[in-house]
C-alpha cells in the first residue's frame, strides 16, 4: 500500500510541474503566456493545483504509513 501512495503522489507531482510549466526555461515561458488564452491559462494551472495538491496529499499518507 505504501508504494501505491509513494506512485501516485509522485505522478501527481510531475503531473502539475508539467501542466504549471515549472520545468522550461525563461523563453518557453513567455512563448506560452502570450500564445495562451487568460481562460486556458486558468485552467492548465486549476489543474496543476489540483494535481499537486492530490500528490501531496499521497504523499502525506505514504508517510504516516512509513512511519506509524
Amino acid at each position: 500500500m505504501f508504494q501505491v501512495f509513494i506512485i501516485v503522489g509522485l505522478v501527481g507531482i510531475l503531473i502539475s510541474g508539467i501542466s504549471i510549466g515549472a520545468w522550461t526555461d525563461g523563453q518557453q515561458q513567455r512563448a506560452n503566456f502570450y500564445t495562451e488564452t487568460t481562460k486556458d491559462r486558468h485552467f492548465r494551472t486549476k489543474i496543476g493545483l489540483y494535481t499537486g495538491l492530490g500528490g501531496l496529499i499521497s504523499l502525506g499518507i505514504a508517510a504516516l504509513i512509513y512511519f506509524l
